[in-house]
Formats: C-alpha cells, structure tokens, sequence
C-alpha cells in the first residue's frame, strides 16, 4: 500500500529519513520541489493573494481616476490598460488560482486520501502559473503598454494591439494548460482515492462542487484557447478569423468566447458554494438540508451553464428567436441556485447559531451573492439588458457575485480551516472588524453603481459627464477602504497565524464544550496543524463517512 500512497514516490523501500511519520524537507527545496498537497495548496494561495493585491492596485487607480470628472491621473488609453488587466489578473491569477488552493489543501483530507494523485503534475501546474503572472504584470512596460481591449479580449481591438496581446495571449494559455493538469488531477483523486466506504453521496460537499468544476474547466479551457488562438493568427499569419477586412466575423469571437466565458463564471462559484455548504451546518449545528438536492443542483448549473453564453450578446443584432431561448434559459439556471440559497437557509432555521468570523463570512456570502443573483435575472431579459448593457449596473452585478460571491466564500473557508492549517486559531475580534469593514466598504463601492448603470453611465469610460460625480465619488472612497480591509487582514490576521502566534487550535475548534457537534468531516480527525503526511494508510470510516474508527 505504501507504494502507492507515498507521496515522494519512494514506495516500499522509503529512506529511513522518510519513515519518520512528519519528516517534511526545509528549505527552499521544500517549496521548488513541493510535491506534498498541502505545501502545493499554500503556494497557490499566497500565489493567489499576491495577485490579488496587484488587481487590487489597478482597481483602485480605476477609481481614483473616476473619483471626480474630468482626466486627473491617467490618460485614457492607460485607463483601458488597467481595466482590462485587473479583470484579467483577478479571474485568472487571483480568483482560480484561489480555489485550487483549497482543492490541495483540503479534498485529500476530506476524502482520507495521502495526497493529490499526481504529485510532481501538481507542483508543474503550480510553477507555471509564475512566468504566466509575470508576463501579465509585466505588460504595462512593453511598447505600446498593457493589452488594452477590456478582459473578454473582443476583436477587432485586439487584432490592433500591440506586442503586449501576444504576451497575454500566450499567458492565458499556460494559465490554461495549468488549469487542465489541476482538474485532471482533482478528477483522478476524487474518483479513485477516497477512503474505503465513503461513497460519492457521502462525499463532502467541496469535493462535489470542486469535482463538477474540475469536468467544466476540461470541458472550457480549450474553447479559450482556440479563440485566442484564432487571434494570434489573425494577428500574424494572414487568418481572418474575426477579421472583417477579409471576410472574418467579430461577434464569431464574441460567441466563442462567451461559450467559454460562462461556465467560467460558475467555475469561479462553484467551489465558493462547497465552502458555504461546510459552513453554515458547522455553525448551526445541524446536518446540511437536502444534501442530495445540493448535489443535483451543482450539476444542473453546471449543465445549464453551457446554453446561456449569448445572455452577454442581446446587442449584437440577435434574432428574436435567439434572444427568446438565451432569456428563458438564463432564468432556468436562477432556479437550482435558488434551490442551494433554499438549503442553506433551511440548514440555518431553527439551528443553534453562533455566528463566529466564518460563520459572518458565510450569511454575509447568502445576503450580499443573492443580491447579484437577483440582478442577474433582471439582465437576463432581452429589453432590459438592451438598456443597461455595457453600464456600470453590469459592473455591479458581476462584482457582487465574484467579489462578495466568490472571495467572501475564500474568507469563509480561510477563517473556518485555517486552525487546521497553521495549528493556531486567528484572533476572533479581528475577524469580525475584518468582515464588517469588508461588508460595509464593499456595499458602499458597488451598490451605488446600479444607480449610475441605471442613469447610463457606460463602463470602460475614463471620463463622464456632472450629473455622475456623486455617486462615483462615493464608489471611489468605498473602493479605497475596502483595498485596505483586505491589506489588514494579511496583516493582522494573516500572518501572526503563518508565524504560530495565538491559542492552540485543537483538533476541532468548532467542537462545543457543552458537547453540541461543530464541524463534521475527516478533516478534524487529524492533529491541528495537520501533519505533513496525513492518510498513509486509508481510515476506516463509521457508516456517515465523516469519522475514523478507532
């Protein structure tokens, strides 16, 4: 057994150095050569984070661009740079990158496996992600600057660009061939790797959402590829792909990217709603309603997410019939998300709450994501959608799904495992000045932008005209307070926990003493911190599958 469930490959004949059951290796050849699911999920999380403050950064000279009419600090042709490259380093070097952190970290130990299955693929998808980064941070000092053709990358603006959209184009490709090898290997271990009687419908709900986008991500990431593939050669080779000069179709791209493009938005949101549904039944004290329906829906989503693409496409001269199934079809998919916000609230009703940081990250999660849920259905009718397309009521609607969506779940989830992590608990009061500073900041930025997108105030615009100021003004401060939020939680939150300051964490924090359950799952089986090998030999598991015998 051992020869397979060593994760340094090392087998039945391990070095003696090896046998020791939480030798790790030190130095900088732990992280280089990091093969190990928990040091892999690390990186990409402080990789992830890293990008995020870099995103964060150009947001924020967004804004303060757009803090008054009128051109203050850039020149409109870098104000189309920093839009397209914050949208582009936050989906793909903060938001993704993110959740794979947590796949590492977490579905070995909720599954009782010894590591991910493929070891040294696991760290190669990790390390490609650094030149990739690299080569989108560095595109602001090529001639001509940053790709500048907004984060979808339509043409034919990109086929204008200059040498930067090369770059871009080849660092979306290695980002998606890390993409693939993740999923591959989250597949691989899912499928083959739990422990003995724990069945697919007794898997945690993470590895379910998590297994679901890893089959959507195979499923989209070369749909990407191929159209900026097309681009390339419309660039360089004499191809009109989406050339009109040569007969090539613009909104050709528009189709093809989108068919990517939104089941990429669920595979940013799958994963946050694994999270929750941890949670919320750890914090109420209860077991997850409708555990099988939650399942169902994930897939329904993931299903219904592939014939929706052309609900970003209503302004493109569609065909009536077209618009009529894109819009019947986008309010299809609102009903099993509906079904999961349904759940969650059953699993809260009547539990014993105690509303700990993950927990006020979590209910903050299901207010602030229902919100952009509801103004998702509102643009997916054709008439409505033609009015406020391209406003900032679009740029409302997607940050409260990805930013209060996706990245509140990422603080829910950092706050709920992290005692397992790092062996010690963060501190309570600063997690909660955390989520209300981040709540409040956040809703001060983005609400007042339905307003402005229902004024028409259109998006990608450096300038605008008086009657906007006030409310971009405000958007503008919002923006500032809720950038340092996340800069005071890395740093008061974050890191006195990486050094091992604070109360110990036992092996399960969220256990009352009064003998009530707190969180369910292998995961808190284990010692706090989790030692570097977990697993090397299957657990046995009680008939639920979340605890070992004996």
């Amino acid at each position: 057994m051992s020869a397979v469930l060593d994760p340094h490959g090392h087998g039945d004949h391990a070095h003696d150095d090896h046998d020791h059951h939480d030798h790790a290796p030190t130095g900088w050849r732990r992280w280089v050569y990091a093969t190990n699911h928990k040091d892999i999920g690390t990186l990409y999380l402080l990789f992830s984070f890293f990008m995020l403050m870099f995103g964060g950064v150009l947001a924020l000279l967004i804004r303060a661009e757009l803090f008054q009419p009128g051109l203050q600090l850039v020149n409109p042709e870098l104000f189309n740079q920093l839009t397209t490259m914050h949208g582009l380093i936050m989906v793909f070097g903060a938001i993704m990158p993110a959740f794979v952190g947590f796949a590492n970290w977490m579905i070995p130990l909720q599954i009782g496996a010894a590591d991910m299955a493929f070891a040294r693929m696991n760290n190669f998808s990790f390390w490609l992600m650094i030149p990739a980064g690299l080569m989108l941070a560095t595109s602001f000092f090529m001639p001509g600057g940053a790709p500048a053709a907004g984060w979808t990358l339509y043409a034919p603006l990109t086929l204008q660009m200059g040498p930067s959209m090369d770059a871009g184009i080849f660092a979306m490709h290695i980002l998606g061939a890390s993409s693939i090898m993740g999923s591959i290997n989250i597949i691989v271990t899912i499928l083959n790797m739990r422990a003995p009687g724990m069945t697919l419908m007794k898997m945690p709900m993470f590895c379910w959402t998590w297994l679901i986008t890893a089959y959507l991500l195979i499923a989209v990431m070369p749909v990407l590829a191929g159209a900026i593939t097309m681009t390339l050669t419309d660039r360089h080779f004499g191809t009109s792909f989406f050339n009109p000069a040569g007969g090539g179709d613009p909104v050709m791209y528009q189709h093809i990217f989108w068919f990517f493009g939104h089941p990429e938005v669920y595979i940013m949101i799958l994963p946050a709603f694994g999270i929750i549904s941890h949670i919320i039944p750890a914090f109420a004290r209860k077991r997850l309603f409708g555990y099988a329906s939650m399942v169902y829906a994930t897939g329904s989503i993931a299903i219904l997410s592939f014939v929706v693409w052309a609900h970003h496409m209503f302004t493109t001269g569609m065909p009536v019939t077209g618009q009529l199934f894109f819009m019947y079809s986008t309010m299809l998919i609102a009903v099993p998300t509906g079904v999961k916000v349904f759940n969650w609230i059953a699993t809260m009703w009547k539990g014993s709450m105690t509303f700990e940081t993950p927990m006020l990250f979590a209910v903050g999660f299901i207010f602030v994501f229902t919100i952009g849920g509801l103004t998702g259905v509102i643009l997916s009718v054709a008439p409505i959608d033609t009015q406020l397309q391209d406003t900032y009521y679009v740029v409302a609607h997607f940050h409260y799904v990805l930013v209060a969506g996706s990245l509140y779940a990422m603080f829910a989830g950092y706050y709920f495992w992290s005692p397992k992590w790092t062996g010690v608990m963060y501190n309570e009061t600063r997690g909660k000045i955390h989520f209300w500073w981040s709540l409040i900041s956040f809703n001060v930025t983005f609400f007042p932008m339905h307003f402005l997108g229902l004024a028409g105030m259109p998006r990608r615009y450096a300038d605008y005209p008086m009657q906007f100021a006030d409310f971009n003004a405000i958007a503008s401060v919002g923006a500032f307070f809720f950038g340092f939020a996340q800069v005071y939680f890395f740093l008061f939150i974050v890191l006195p926990t990486m050094r091992g300051k604070g109360v110990k964490a036992k092996a399960n924090p969220w256990m009352d003493d009064d003998g009530l359950k707190g969180a369910e799952g292998l995961e808190w089986q284990v010692p706090s911190p989790a030692p570097f090998h977990t697993f090397e030999t299957p657990p046995k598991l009680d008939a639920t599958a979340t605890r070992v015998i004996g």
